[in-house]
């Protein structure tokens, strides 16, 4: 391909060029019928005719063909960020189809990733703010640095009500200074427009949300509630166990047995496990604090699926008054943690159901990338593909034609 003629100015002086010729540039496209295609561009030359101007001899450049220096054509940049961001390709398989290395694919369209993550328009319109952490690596920190990484994730509803969740940051480590630091870059417009604020139960998160997003409300996301009681029912059924067989549970133990009903929800349970849990629980009467810690998890699980957010609302401050006082040791530790949270805990039936849900769907689109990747050891590269994948970076519409 080549341009059509054309005057030219210098780029410098603005002085009328004169023709030097033709150099071809090979460039790299997009695949055409599964193979390589190479796309050679008969770059025009001039010659800067004004002797006091320091530019003397100029290329044409054209950033809708190809950015200066680069080796892959717009187009082919455009197409490798929409495989990685739509497709979940890796880049060495594009590297692969196109028929180039790692690293010429993966600097054609960093730079472009970099200039998106830049930019502070995009941090624009969040109302509902999420946040979690995760590990990026397994190895030692001294090689790669921090293992956690804390990620904030936009939660903001639509004009239809539904949630698209959608990464706004990664940084390292996992603390409450590390949370407060991100919000206090982020300027006083964005912390006032943050009305929810979700996230699990860790307390720095929490003292950064009251000191930096004051007017916002705290909401305990109802997944690691419902975690927290589940996980008091197993403590419950391994410690009467252990007091009564003397050994971890086996196969043959009516409580071992029922390990897996008592993880489901009541409503769910077929009318042979309603039987199978009834005769594990007869079968010593010490298993009824099992049954009763059921019980108690059952009701938190059915303060979180009431239809009504305002009966919902109701089972949960019996909850958190009732659980407290429970004789069962592992309830009673489960009811004073949810009394600590109470406000966080009762905002979920005040905010519309708001929830962390989204920030653990884009946990699970991470660990899914990082897997397709086969590890990272460049946490730039890192954040910068994530925020692709995680809704994040939005690359410009191709030109209209």
């Amino acid at each position: 391909m080549e341009s059509a003629p054309t005057v030219m100015g210098c780029p410098t002086c603005g002085v009328v060029a004169e023709s030097r010729g033709r150099r071809t540039t090979t460039l790299v496209d997009i695949p055409c019928f599964a193979r390589p295609t190479r796309l050679r561009w008969r770059k025009r030359t001039w010659r800067c005719l004004e002797p006091a101007c320091p530019t003397r001899v100029f290329t044409e450049q054209d950033e809708q063909i190809a950015r200066p220096r680069g080796l892959l054509t717009t187009r082919a940049c455009r197409w490798v960020i929409e495989q990685v961001r739509r497709e979940h390709a890796s880049i060495h398989g594009l590297a692969r189809q196109l028929g180039v290395a790692w690293k010429t694919v993966w600097g054609s369209i960093q730079p472009i990733l970099a200039t998106l993550a830049d930019d502070e328009a995009r941090f624009a319109g969040v109302t509902t703010l999420g946040v979690d952490e995760h590990l990026w690596h397994h190895v030692s920190p001294r090689k790669r640095g921090p293992k956690e990484l804390t990620g904030m994730v936009d939660l903001t509803r639509d004009k239809d009500g539904r949630v698209r969740a959608r990464l706004l940051d990664l940084v390292p480590g996992r603390s409450g200074t590390v949370y407060k630091t991100w919000l206090d870059q982020r300027g006083t417009a964005f912390k006032a427009g943050v009305e929810v604020a979700t996230l699990d139960p860790f307390r720095g998160y929490k003292n950064a949300i009251d000191d930096k997003l004051a007017d916002a409300t705290a909401v305990l996301d109802a997944f690691h509630v419902v975690a927290l009681a589940s996980r008091a029912v197993d403590e419950v059924r391994r410690r009467v166990q252990q007091e009564i067989h003397g050994h971890r549970g086996r196969s043959g133990d009516p409580l071992y047995g029922i390990r897996n009903i008592l993880r489901c929800a009541a409503e769910r349970l077929t009318d042979k496990q309603h039987a199978r849990l009834a005769a594990a629980i007869a079968a010593d009467e010490r298993h009824d604090a099992v049954h009763v810690a059921w019980q108690c998890a059952q009701k938190v699980r059915a303060a979180y699926a009431h239809p009504d957010p305002a009966k919902g609302r109701q089972i949960a401050e019996q909850v958190v008054d009732g659980f407290p006082s429970c004789p069962i040791p592992e309830i009673a530790r489960l009811g004073r943690t949810l009394r600590q949270w109470k406000d966080a805990f009762l905002a979920y039936f005040d905010t519309g159901r708001a929830s962390n849900g989204g920030t653990e769907s884009i946990n699970g689109l991470i660990e899914l990338h990082r897997r397709i990747a086969r590890g990272f050891r460049n946490r730039d590269n890192y954040r910068l593909r994530m925020l692709l994948i995680g809704g994040g970076l939005t690359p410009p519409p191709p030109p209209e034609v």
